[in-house]
């Protein structure tokens, strides 16, 4: 148990984790980092010349004119590989296409409904340089923006690869929001076209993307022409001369389109990311730099191997999808599995069956899906055979213990190693993260940093924490993949992330490093809360209700209280074989106690049918924070993927306020 002096800004850490891990020596034999000491040092030569290390690594990738300066630092904004000139799309196909690798399946598609289909990496590349010249037989130019709407298909994949290819750049909308929504990330990046499809298909029903489409145009000028691609054949409204079908036009493009050769500076994509208030924040991510990292961290923490079947069953829509389907898998040339529909669809052995079949060696999910799959119930999984796993991995938010121990057991059969990754939509690509062969794991951190990612665990005013002392968790030092601004914004920019900590990224995590140099992510700096002086980080608290027997999933956010500064509110899930009761209260709250100390007791426990997530499985606090605070909920819900929630919580709510009255 870890407690420390409460200095102004240091943020009480009292979880304490003692299981370690080691990386089995087989895999590590044949790992691309085999030993904590070939870690060090690969870690210690980047952290003395970062330049030098990341134009190592920028070496091994195709480009078409080789950089002048490696690096211009402007604070805080930074180019990386100046003067050199690429393509992201190129190195992703071409370059594979001029090996054995072009009869290598690219992409291994399943729908929910069971149709599958295979792209090689030849066919692949026919099919993204067709979709290029449609793209600019439509009026698409360099720096054009084009949106992206669409459900898991391949042809999301091509779409992204082709607007890489001609230097377009890409703003994917996950294809679950809704019109309003869909049409102020249009507006914002002033996009000129909009690919998208009929429909998708989900939990066996077929959405109607069009219409969602059609009621977002009305309110956005710019688009000047909508491809749709046929994927449910469902009736649709076509607007003549604004609407094509996919097909048509693909029917007519010529698959001969070389690769643009593109500033290594060149915009390559906008990825929209929730604000805590207000509008959406549209992450722009540039060429050169970002390639090199995706590229270089898909290689190092998923150790590829050329036989390998790699699952990452995020969605498109995120930023794990832009770098971990497309881009990093692809530049290294692997077997992508791509996934059309829910988790539990027909029911929840889905993604257990599917392992199975298509014998996947690397499986990358979140640890949301994992906590419902503990809920569901261990019989879906121990009926299939998993043994050709040979490594796991979580992103999303940090990982429970408890959710971490069961992986370990039940998916991977105690012989993989997980790799707990921690990155950002802003960062591009994986920051923390053990390597596989050689970082001995402990349950619940993402351990230490990449090389050539310097973070750190400081205080405000930017000197390191203590060893177990909780801190804000900064990089010290530009690295490639980072966003360039927010687009349109520069001063949000500049506010959000430059100016907590002097000279420093600030990730809006509050995190602590253990002895051993492992990174703690102990929650967003929002969700940490200040009680009798304590500064407490609210994911610990969550570890400590999810490792009791009854708990599925829990959220802690706090109110202010006249007394403590806040109290802690917990909303929790339940197992579906108990019962929310005043009992059950009490034990929980003595189970906390007994994890973490009094300190951390909840005042307030709430029992939630469901938690409200973001549709790429995050809890969203904030709305939570909003419903104990003021029992209203206002601010940003486009990224709320089920509304009913909401009214169970106000339902269970009103509840608990008459039972106390009584």
């Amino acid at each position: 148990m870890c407690h420390m002096a409460n200095t102004e800004g240091s943020i009480s850490s009292v979880l304490s984790e003692k299981r370690m891990f080691h990386p089995n020596p087989e895999f590590s034999e044949s790992a691309t980092v085999k030993s904590m000491s070939e870690y060090e040092r690969l870690y210690h030569s980047a952290e003395e010349d970062p330049l030098k290390y990341w134009a190592s690594i920028a070496s091994n990738f195709h480009w078409f004119k080789k950089w002048d300066t490696v690096m211009e630092w402007n604070e805080p904004h930074s180019k990386w590989f100046v003067g050199g000139e690429t393509n992201l799309c190129y190195n992703a196909i071409d370059v594979h296409v001029n090996t054995w690798r072009k009869n290598k399946a690219a992409i291994i598609w399943e729908g929910e409904e069971g149709e599958q289909l295979t792209l090689t990496y030849l066919q692949l590349h026919r099919e993204v340089s067709k979709f290029a010249n449609v793209l600019k037989r439509r009026g698409v130019e360099k720096g054009d923006r084009v949106a992206i709407y669409m459900g898991m298909t391949p042809e999301l994949v091509i779409a992204v690869l082709a607007c890489a290819r001609i230097g377009a750049v890409h703003n994917v909308i996950f294809g679950g929001f809704s019109a309003n929504a869909v049409a102020e990330r249009i507006n914002d990046s002033h996009a000129k076209m909009l690919v998208t499809a009929d429909g998708a298909v989900r939990r066996g029903k077929t959405v109607n993307l069009k219409d969602v489409v059609d009621e977002a145009l009305v309110e956005t000028p710019s688009i000047q022409n909508v491809i749709v691609h046929q994927r449910t054949k469902q009736d649709i409204h076509f607007q003549d001369g604004r609407d094509h079908w996919w097909h048509d036009l693909m029917g007519l493009a010529s698959e001969y389109c070389p690769a643009e050769s593109l500033d290594s500076e060149h915009p390559l994509f906008i990825l929209y990311t929730s604000g805590s208030t207000g509008k959406p924040k549209g992450i722009l991510h540039t060429t050169g730099g970002y390639m090199t990292h995706a590229g270089n961290s898909f290689k190092h923490v998923f150790d590829i191997k050329e036989q390998d079947i790699y699952w990452c069953s995020a969605d498109v829509g995120w930023i794990t999808g832009h770098s971990y389907i497309i881009y990093g898998p692809l530049i290294n040339g692997a077997t992508v599995l791509l996934y059309e529909g829910a988790p539990n669809y027909p029911q929840w052995d889905r993604f257990w069956d599917m392992i199975q079949r298509h014998k996947v060696t690397i499986f990358y999910t979140a640890p949301t899906a994992i906590r419902a799959f503990i809920r569901a119930g261990d019989e879906w999984v121990t009926k299939h055979d998993l043994s050709s796993l040979r490594l796991l991995g979580t992103v999303g938010e940090p990982i429970n213990p408890e959710a971490w121990m069961w992986y370990h057991k039940f998916i991977g059969k105690e012989k993989c190693p997980i790799v707990d990754t921690w990155w950002q939509t802003e960062t591009g690509g994986i920051m923390i993260s053990p390597l596989p062969g050689a970082t001995p794991t402990k349950p619940g951190t993402a351990t230490r940093p990449l090389p050539g990612i310097l973070v750190d665990v400081v205080h405000k005013d930017g000197t390191s924490c203590k060893p177990n002392e909780g801190g804000f968790l900064v990089v010290k030092h530009p690295w490639p993949s980072m966003l360039r601004t927010i687009y349109g914004d520069d001063e949000r920019y500049k506010k959000t992330y430059w100016s907590e900590v002097d000279g420093m990224y600030f990730t809006g995590d509050g995190a602590r490093k253990d002895e051993d140099g492992y990174i703690w992510i102990m929650g967003r700096v929002d969700d940490v809360v200040n009680i009798s002086g304590h500064r407490l980080g609210t994911s610990e608290v969550e570890s400590a209700l999810v490792s009791h027997d009854a708990v599925a999933e829990a959220a802690v956010v706090s109110r202010p209280d006249d007394l403590k500064g806040n109290a802690l509110v917990a909303f929790v899930t339940l197992k579906e074989e108990f019962e929310g009761d005043q009992k059950l209260r009490v034990e929980l709250r003595d189970h906390v106690s007994k994890e973490i100390g009094p300190i951390a007791k909840p005042d307030d426990i709430r029992w939630a049918e469901a938690l409200p997530k973001t549709r790429s499985g995050k809890i969203m606090r904030r709305l939570l924070r909003e419903m104990a605070t003021s029992k209203e909920v206002k601010g940003d819900m486009t990224t709320l993927e089920d509304f009913s929630v909401l009214e169970k919580l106000r339902q269970e709510e009103e509840k608990s306020h008459e039972e106390n009255s009584k």
